[in-house]
């Protein structure tokens, strides 16, 4: 594993190949979290280079937090999988494999199977499964009028003025929340959205707060921003306050990124009580806060806190993110931004120079959708994502035989379980046997989290495919 050999692959001085060589093996696996290096002498040895060469390798290693070096113990693969380099990794002269074989064996062995087998429970899949989402036609619109609403295109860069007055309404009738037309910039879903802030709002080398687990923690768009994430603990209110002073003492904080609402991948809600203090320790702290609401009109009952945390925000501190894409399909992008109204258009005229604005038919298939179909639709995906929900559960109780724990979906899409194990062998052997049954799950890890921790999306959960 540690021989001369293994370094001729890579670019770079002798010090940029070792760095290399260590992140390749983080990503295939064959370094796991929490995993001991060889010392720095060892490895000095085994590869025949200076130790000197050794430390600085490491060295680099650790400033992006992939390391951990502890005192008198040795150099450690990162187990909480925090902090990420603080330079853009994006390099266009790569070949186009680099960045497609960024996947852990698990994810390899589940695309395989993917690719293999059409009848397969594919409890990984995050999106909308197709039969739930719902039939829309466009409006009676001609294409001359199509051609002219893209003439007109660089009038409409905040989007479409009857599609932002459809979300005003949505935002008063769901959340009771007066919004402003003038403070809303439409965009092709949540994550147009986050590489907006990530270029205008951010530099490479700032630190921000993610909950502990978090999907943002998947994300290529933070590290290709060259950005440092740190992950913030959370009970089962949200993140905690100490949890969220310790990390600004430590790292400097600057933005703060939630999903306060069936956060993804753990379900859980924040309480209100909750999300005011976090704005009052945000406020008192300058940290502006990005809300990700991609959940709330998917509860499974009348008495969970779904009111964002925006609309607590008096300041303008909060940017609040809203998404049609787990309700009418992640093909049909089309999201929301609420901010202040200089911060939008800068934002919008930023989007503009990269991609010449925003397609007007997904816009008008959203402006359907919230004008004449979203109640109706969202109670019926309530009802069926419940029953989805709970023949889940009835399964993984028989199939674990109670050895797996979880807290009982609160709504949204995603279940998040505990195997019992206590190695990285044990949950291999056990996400092998669920391939072997054509079940596909996402691990703990992409999200940052421990060993043991798996993401079930129930949506697709289909008991068929398992009798």
């Amino acid at each position: 594993m540690w021989d001369k050999q293994k370094l001729i692959t890579f670019d770079g001085a002798l010090y940029e190949k070792l760095t290399s060589l260590v992140e390749h093996y983080i990503e295939q696996g064959l370094l796991i979290s929490g995993e001991r290096l060889p010392s720095e002498r060892e490895l000095a040895k085994n590869l025949h280079i200076n130790r000197s060469t050794v430390v600085h390798a490491l060295d680099i290693l650790t400033e992006r937090g992939i390391l951990l070096r502890r005192a008198g113990s040795g150099t450690f693969v990162n187990d909480k999988k925090w902090g990420v380099q603080a330079s853009s990794t994006i390099n266009w002269r790569l070949p186009v494999h680099f960045y497609q074989n960024k996947q852990s064996i698990y994810q390899q062995k589940a695309e395989q199977l993917r690719k293999q087998n059409t009848a397969i429970c594919d409890l990984a899949n995050g999106d909308l499964p197709t039969i739930m989402i719902p039939k829309l036609q466009l409006p009676n619109v001609s294409s001359h009028e199509l051609v002219m609403y893209e003439k007109n295109s660089d009038k409409l860069q905040l989007g479409l003025p009857a599609l932002k007055q459809q979300i005003v309404d949505y935002m008063q009738n769901s959340f009771n929340m007066v919004v402003d037309e003038a403070e809303i910039l439409i965009t092709s879903g949540t994550q147009q959205s986050l590489f907006l802030i990530t270029q205008a709002l951010l530099k490479p080398g700032d630190a921000i707060g993610i909950e502990s687990p978090s999907y943002f923690y998947s994300l290529p768009l933070f590290q290709a921003a060259g950005l440092r994430l740190y992950g913030i603990e959370c009970d089962e209110q949200g993140i905690t306050l100490a949890s969220l002073q310790t990390t600004l003492l430590q790292h400097k904080i600057k933005w703060l990124f939630l999903n306060p609402i069936f956060q993804n991948p753990t379900g859980l809600v924040m309480s209100d009580a909750r999300k005011q203090a976090v704005l009052a320790f945000c406020r008192s702290h300058c940290i502006g806060i990005v809300e990700d609401d991609a959940y709330s009109g998917l509860a499974f009952n009348d008495n969970l806190a779904i009111t964002p945390i925006k609309k607590f925000d008096l300041n303008n501190q909060v940017i609040y993110l809203g998404s049609l894409s787990k309700y009418i399909g992640r093909n049909i992008r089309i999201g929301w931004m609420i901010a202040p109204r200089n911060i939008i258009e800068n934002l919008a005229k930023i989007r503009q120079h990269i991609d010449s604005g925003l397609s007007i038919l997904p816009q008008l298939l959203a402006q359907q959708y919230l004008q004449n179909h979203y109640i109706s639709h969202q109670q019926s995906l309530r009802h069926q994502l419940q029953l989805k929900a709970q023949q889940l559960m009835n399964w993984l109780n028989h199939y674990f035989n109670n050895e797996i724990t979880y807290q009982n979906p609160l709504g949204g899409f995603h279940l998040y379980a505990h195997l019992l194990v206590s190695s990285a062998q044990q949950e291999t052997t056990l996400l092998n046997q669920l391939l072997t049954n054509n079940i596909i799950v996402s691990q703990g890890i992409d999200f940052g989290d421990k060993l043991g921790m798996i993401r079930l999306s129930y949506g697709h959960f289909d008991q068929n495919l398992l009798s």
